[in-house]
This record gives C-alpha cells, structure tokens and sequence, in this order.
C-alpha cells in the first residue's frame, strides 16, 4: 500500500511541476519570473525574455526599470485580463525595450474584451529633449522623462500591434495606444500599429525619435499626435478611421512660443476620414504648431487639410513666417476641399500623390500584420 501511495504522490509531483513550468519560466539573467497566466510586476535588474509559444495573460502592470531590459521574441501575444486602468506596460527612462517582431510574425499586445479603452497600453520614457522640463512625471505612468540626451536610447520596437487601448482614469487622463515620452533618436521605432483604440494612437511628447512606418486604424481621438519639441521625422504613415484629427502638430499648450520648438518633417502620408468624422481635419495645427513640412500627403473624405484656430496668435505667426509647409498635398472624394479650416491659407501646394504608398488603400508594407 505505501509503495502505491508513494507512486501516485511521484505521478503528482512531476504532473504538478510540468504545469508549472509550461507558464512559469525563471528568466537566467533577472530575478523576475515570468508566470504567463499572471503576467504583471517591476523588473528591476538583468533581461527577461519573452516565450513566443505563450500568450502571456497580462493582469495587472508590467514595468520595466532602469537599467533592465524586456525582450519580445517575434509571434509574441500579450493579452490583458485585468481591469482597464490597472494593465499597462511601462518602460523607465533608462530602460530597454526590445519588440524583435517580424511583418510575418508581428508582436501582439490586445485585450480578451475586444473594445477600445479595454486596457491602458505602452509608454515609453527616455532621456532627450522636451520644451516641458526635464525629469517630468508623465500623464499617465508616474515615471520621470525628459533631459538633454537627444540621442538616448529606449530599444528597439519593430513590427508592433496594439489593439483596444486607451483606458481613461478621468477626462483629461487616459491612455494612449502608445506614448512616447522624450524618446531619443538612438532609439528604433518602426513598423508599428495601433487598432481600436480609445484615445490617440501613437503620441511623442517631446524627444527626438525618427519613426517610420506607423499605421493608426479608429483611433478616438487625434490618430497621430506630436507635441511638447518634438524633433524627430515621421515618415510612411497610414491613418484610416479619424475620429478628430489625423494629425494633431503642436509646440506647447502653455506657451505656444516656447523653445526648444517642435521641428519636424512628415512625409509620405494618407489620412483616411472611414467614417468616424474627422472633426478636426486631416491636421491640426495648434498651441503654437512650430517648424513643421508636410511632403506627398493624400487626404481620402476629408474636406479641410488644416485646422488652426484663428485665436491662436503663434500657430497663425508661424504660418505667416512660413515655417508651416505642405508640399504637395491630394484630395479624393469630396465635393469641395478647403485648404485651411481658420487662419491664413498659405504655403499649400497640390499635386497627385499616392501617399504611404497606395492612397486610400492599405499599403504593401502595412499588409498581414498591422491590422
């Protein structure tokens, strides 16, 4: 009889420690550990890597600290369960992030609840520039960014989904699908996608990260927002589904005026209206705008390419000085476009474009893992 007992309570044990170790992985660099059915915590110190074969079930928040670093292997599926507010992923200033996705096996962060505002999303901080201070606590996320490393690096995110973002705490704080706060230049940021969300898709506050190939799909409120001195580039975007703005291009919203001031080119763009109103045109330029050209831009239902309130005495100055620029901008399917909502209608040129890369349409580069 002890001889059976004591088998059954073997057959147990390696039953019990095999679960186990099919979700719950000791990282051999960090002293995390990874449970992929309860995916939430600080990651202080060393590199914890993802397994690509797990959907990590993400119940609470995921930080990741400075000097620590998070990998994500392609294929890679975060899945938040927890409530809306208290899911999120943060990066530190100082902190790595690691998105290793491919367009055939794109890293995924969605929820189970397949609606906008069903979790919080990612935010970045980093080291570089903002006209806002330096060591400033972010909107959302309580971290510090913000200082004078224009080339500081965050990591490396490449062929990135989030989906269903933009959980709110109050009207004035909510998250993006993701947040960029002072993210330099050293720092990769490319072939990324935000689906559904609640609030903006993708926001730089400030920094000076060169981005490219974004796409921004029924986002409910501004698709594309940058602000606070932003000095990187934005090139290949494609919106679909504006809410409010395509593009919201600002400098300061205490102090139009102020420097470092937001200077940046934009190229090769379309901004589809998909239905949702696109209330504040393709663009809008606001609390001071700053040095911003816009180069082969395609505007598909959209009646207006910018709007800028005509009480916004420096956006209207900037314009005046020339240092707001379209080169080059296309207008399908409506029935009477009107360059500027308000203010002075000047330094617009019109021309056929094909914008991101196929107009309206989806382009090739977009296609199987962004949407």
């Amino acid at each position: 009889m002890k001889k059976v007992l004591l088998s059954a309570m073997a057959i147990a044990i390696v039953l019990f420690t095999s679960c186990k170790s099919d979700n719950i992985i000791e990282n051999q660099d960090s002293k995390f550990v990874l449970d992929a059915t309860d995916f939430k915590g600080t990651i202080t110190e060393g590199t914890v890597t993802l397994d690509p074969s797990l959907t990590y079930k993400l119940t609470g928040g995921i930080t990741v600290n400075e000097g620590a670093t998070l990998t994500i292997p392609a294929g890679t599926r975060i899945e938040a369960i927890g409530s809306p507010t208290s899911c999120f992923m943060l990066v530190a200033r100082g902190a790595t992030i690691n998105v290793q996705g491919t367009a055939a096996a794109p890293v995924v962060m969605t929820a189970s609840d397949k609606r906008s505002g069903a979790w919080g999303g990612l935010v970045i901080c980093g080291d570089a520039v903002t006209n806002v201070g330096t060591d400033v606590i972010s909107e959302v996320g309580g971290l510090q960014y913000g200082g004078s490393n224009n080339a500081d690096s965050s990591g490396s995110i490449r062929y990135l989904r989030v989906e269903y973002t933009g959980s709110k705490f109050t009207s004035k704080k909510e998250y993006n699908g993701i947040s960029l706060f002072g993210v330099g230049s050293g720092t990769t940021f490319e072939y990324v996608s935000s689906v559904n969300g609640g609030d903006d898709g993708i926001e730089f506050y400030g920094g000076a990260v060169n981005a490219n190939h974004l796409v921004s799909i029924n986002s409910e409120d501004d698709s594309v927002d940058f602000a606070d001195g932003f000095t990187g580039t934005l090139d290949y975007v494609y919106i679909k589904g504006v809410t409010k703005a395509g593009f919201e291009g600002s400098n300061n919203g205490e102090d139009g005026a102020r420097t470092p001031v937001t200077t940046t080119t934009v190229s090769n763009v379309s901004i589809v209206d998909g239905d949702l109103g696109s209330a504040e045109g393709a663009i809008y330029y606001k609390e001071g705008g700053g040095n911003i050209t816009y180069s082969n831009v395609y505007v598909d239902g959209i009646s207006y390419a910018v709007k800028v309130k005509s009480e916004d005495v420096p956006a209207k100055s900037n314009i005046t000085a020339g240092n707001f620029v379209i080169n080059n901008i296309q207008f399908a399917n409506i029935t009477d476009d009107v360059v500027y909502n308000e203010g002075t209608d000047a330094n617009v040129t019109v021309g056929t474009n094909v914008g991101a890369g196929d107009g309206a349409d989806l382009p090739t580069w977009a296609a199987g893992w962004a949407e």
